[in-house]
């Protein structure tokens, strides 16, 4: 049986960031802070937003559908972005982003999958005056990858293969150095929030104009996290997989913008190298490639995002399908917003191209050998 391994993934980081992620698709307009007056702290920023979906999930186009109706997300965030001293405070439920092609129905938001519980983000972040350079400090998010961990960010609520495979949250520091077009970010912390301080990410990106940039990122285990510590909800040495938590990655994605028009195409490479201690027999790597879109039209409240995917993976570790697998998969996101509320339908479909390692074979469906998963849902929420 195909298992989806990760939930909440991929929220992008900044040192003054907000729930709209730095990295994300921008699909839709993202929550508008309210401004407060913190007395003795400064203006403050209150931001959040809720929201649900129902949904249809038929995996090998079979008998074996289900579907139901879930909470996506419910977050609240307080900020302060100015001075030297601010921070940001996050909190509350998150699981929003549904994997497509992972081989299991979307599952209801959680406040359990971190360590630290509710708390999402929360950080202090100390920006000298004058320098191009902030500190941050606390449960940060993962500088990988375009896609946001809060699905009202990304161009439809389906994710890709690439974004399954990322880091998310996690405990650290951060130092971010800014200077016209040129932005670059390190990240030191417990990677895949294991308590086990070894992973370091960086992310660089160029502005070249209004319309075009360029963003490289990379992820490096610096030592070797054990098959006993905690990772999202589970152990790496249990059904998460020690490779996740013992990776390294490198991927890039370049934004153009014409007039209502924004694509995004991305490549990301993940590699595991062989470790016995580890059970990690072989080395394995994953390879994606997605080409992400969103279309509004004009000044109305409709608009339309949606991707394209193409995924690789070597060796006997499930990355994402399973062993060796390879696939291909679509997504495609009508979308209303009228001020703060919103509402979208997303549907995507994923084709294993490759379901066999070793001789046996694995797929979608209760006979696990389906080759072709088709994903619906309906959502709406508000954002303030």
């Amino acid at each position: 049986m195909i298992t989806i391994r990760r939930q909440l993934l991929g929220l992008g980081f900044v040192a003054a960031s907000s729930l709209l992620a730095l990295n994300a698709a921008q699909a839709m307009s993202g929550p508008t802070a309210i401004q407060i007056d913190g007395g003795p702290l400064g203006a403050l920023q209150l931001s959040g937003g809720v929201d649900g979906y129902g949904y249809y999930y038929n995996p090998s186009l079979s008998g074996s559908s289900s579907n139901g109706a879930n909470v996506a997300n419910g977050l609240i965030e307080l900020q302060k972005t100015d001075g030297v001293l601010q921070f940001t405070v996050e909190i509350g439920s998150n699981g929003g982003a549904i994997g497509l092609g992972a081989g299991t129905k979307p599952a209801q938001t959680s406040i359990t999958t971190f360590t630290t519980g509710p708390l999402y983000a929360g950080y202090v972040t100390i920006a000298p005056t004058g320098l191009p350079i902030t500190i941050s400090a606390g449960q940060l998010g993962s500088l990988e990858g375009y896609e946001s961990g809060i699905d009202w960010n990304n161009p439809s609520q389906l994710t890709t293969d690439i974004f399954q495979v990322q880091n998310s949250q996690n405990r650290g520091v951060n130092i971010n150095y800014t200077s016209g077009p040129i932005s670059a970010t390190l990240q030191f912390g417990d990677g895949w929030d294991t308590g086990v301080f070894n992973f370091l990410q960086g992310l660089a990106t160029y502005t070249i104009d209004s319309s075009n940039a360029m963003n490289v990122y990379f992820a490096a285990n610096l030592g070797t996290t054990g098959n006993n510590t905690f990772a999202y909800g589970g152990s790496t040495g249990g059904s998460y997989g020690p490779y996740y938590a013992n990776s390294d990655m490198i991927g890039g994605f370049y934004s153009y913008t014409n007039g209502n028009l924004n694509l995004v195409p991305e490549v990301q490479y993940v590699y595991a190298k062989a470790n016995n201690k580890l059970g990690l027999t072989k080395s394995s790597a994953n390879f994606g490639a997605a080409l992400f879109g969103t279309y509004t039209f004009g000044t109305s409240p409709y608009s339309v995002g949606g991707w394209v995917e193409y995924e690789k993976s070597t060796g006997l570790d499930n990355w994402f399908a399973g062993a060796n697998s390879e696939l291909a998969g679509f997504s495609v996101a009508p979308t209303w917003q009228y001020k703060d509320l919103f509402a979208r339908a997303n549907m995507g479909v994923s084709y294993l191209l490759n379901n066999k390692y070793d001789g046996m074979s694995y797929g979608y469906g209760n006979k696990n050998n389906g080759k072709i998963a088709l994903v619906g849902t309906l959502e709406a929420g508000v954002l303030f």
